[in-house]
């Protein structure tokens, strides 16, 4: 029997969601949407950051990066310290380190400082990100309980990136200073809320010791890798340095992979790999994220650059897309347990595929509501259908004291398929653009990124597509067996 301030036991499908349960959600999605808010954020404070504290180019740049390597290059070592030390006492530790760098960062008066508070802020949500996303699979049960639970969390977390740009567009007018404490105060709540509301997990019994070595190379190759990616445009792919970068990635993947082999409790159990549903997941989550940020990538510069508009007028644009994910956050879960995940991970990278192609359609006289706002609607419709779909795929069929390490995994695909295929749009457009170009050379410029943009999405469809046939064998087995309980054929069928 427990205490009325006793956390909440993991739920079954049939109990209904109390106020305390929804009190647990709501702390996880507070965490995820500071995390994708602080990404999208910073980006329009940049000219006044670097205006105040006389920063150079190369300098702000840091200030992004610092925060992808952060939370790109130790997202597996962050999942795997959630599984073993505990993911409640992880997660609330990083959220106390979360809430303090975003503290100091708005303090700080010092360009170096500033990296150095984005550093550590990425580094804790390296450590949040996987220990909340694995809370969630193990407090919710498997099946229709825990679709909904995903599809609210990562709505939360796109609907974070999208109000990111908006707010940095009103509090920028004030200070720049304000777009670094904004997540301060939310963290600390959710921090003081989550003390008495997050589920006590126990530590993974009967593990093999710590990976050390495993750790050391999987943390160090995701952060060269990271690093080497991110530099990558600024050193020339082609540098001695970049290529010398990626073959010493290379190099210690390949031996990561030996230590994990043979490792007693290994960092990652590289069998989790032959699943199909978890390779397209990961794949998916990289073509995904990738073909997204480097779409709002090169439009933010459309639209500044070359249309502009202010940062408030171009956060607005994106403001469609980000409320149609937020309205469909209580849908999408019920509609996964009707169709199942590859479905609709296939319809949503198909409307991501077409909402990319048509916005090759603008100029430099644009009509919002003809040219723009289509492209909007179809790319928030396949937000809200991808990424919890991800979500949900990724997590199915796996052991409780294996969550931590596939969230992290998940994450990693995510951050890593971002800042490569960002570096790759980048340096599409850089080769394409002449030398002191008129605007209507600069728009032509662009299009060759779009069209890389679109391709990616082309992939991740591709990708997804072998797994309609697998959701179509199984379904099929399901019915045929009739022997089969009618609750375990559901979930057979839906564990794609």
């Amino acid at each position: 029997m427990t205490s009325p301030l006793s956390p909440p036991a993991a739920p079954s499908p049939a109990v209904r969601w109390t106020p305390r349960l929804w009190g647990t959600l709501l702390v996880l999605c507070a965490a995820m949407f500071l995390d994708a808010l602080d990404v999208s954020m910073v980006g329009v404070a940049l000219p006044s950051i670097g205006s105040e504290l006389d920063l150079s180019t190369s300098t702000l740049q840091w200030i992004v990066s610092g925060y992808i390597l952060g939370y790109g290059g130790l997202l597996l070592l962050g999942g795997r310290t959630a599984d073993l030390l505990g993911r409640r006492q992880v997660f609330l530790v990083a959220l106390g380190v979360f809430a303090v760098a975003s503290l100091l960062g708005g303090l700080v008066d010092s360009g170096p400082l500033l990296i150095a508070s984005r550093f550590i802020k990425g580094l804790s949500a390296a450590f949040t990100a996987p220990a909340g996303l694995s809370i969630i699979t193990t407090t919710f049960a498997e099946g229709p309980l825990r679709n909904r639970a995903l599809s609210i969390y990562t709505t939360c977390a796109a609907t974070g990136f999208s109000m990111g740009l908006v707010l940095s567009g009103l509090l920028t007018e004030a200070s720049w200073r304000l777009t670094m404490l904004l997540p301060a105060p939310i963290a600390l709540l959710a921090l003081l809320v989550g003390l008495k509301l997050l589920p006590r997990s126990e530590r993974e019994k009967d593990h093999n010791g710590y990976d050390i070595p495993g750790a050391v190379l999987g943390t160090a190759s995701m952060l060269l890798l990271v690093f080497t990616v991110v530099q990558a445009p600024e050193a020339g792919w082609a540098s001695a340095r970049t290529l010398l970068s990626f073959l010493a990635v290379a190099v210690m993947l390949t031996v990561f992979v030996f230590v994990e082999r043979r490792s007693a409790g290994p960092l990652i159990r590289l069998g989790v790999l032959r699943s199909g549903n978890q390779i397209r997941a990961q794949l998916g989550a990289m073509a995904f994220f990738g073909s997204y940020v480097g779409f709002q990538f090169l439009v933010t510069l459309y639209m500044q650059s070359l249309l502009g508009w202010s940062a408030l007028h171009t956060a607005l644009a994106f403001l469609p897309a980000g409320a149609l994910v937020a309205v469909s956050s209580t849908k999408v879960g019920s509609i996964v347990d009707r169709f199942g995940t590859q479905r609709l991970i296939a319809t949503g990278f198909a409307l991501m595929v077409v909402g990319y192609a048509l916005f090759l359609r603008i100029s430099l006289d644009p009509g919002y509501a003809a040219v723009i706002l289509p492209s909007m609607l179809l790319i928030g419709a396949a937000c809200a259908l991808v990424f919890p779909s991800l979500n949900i795929q990724a997590t199915n069929g796996v052991d409780d004291h294996e969550q931590g390490m596939v969230s992290g995994l998940l994450n990693t695909s995510v951050q890593v398929g971002g800042a490569i295929f960002l570096a790759v749009v980048t340096a599409v457009v850089t080769a394409h653009t002449p030398a002191h170009a008129t605007p209507q050379a600069v728009l032509d410029s662009y299009r060759p990124g779009l069209v890389v943009v679109t391709f990616i999405a082309l992939a991740g469809l591709l990708i997804t597509l072998p797994g309609l046939r697998t959701q179509r064998a199984q379904q099929s087995i399901v019915v045929a067996k009739s022997t089969v309980p009618e609750a375990e054929a559901e979930r057979v069928a839906l564990r794609d």
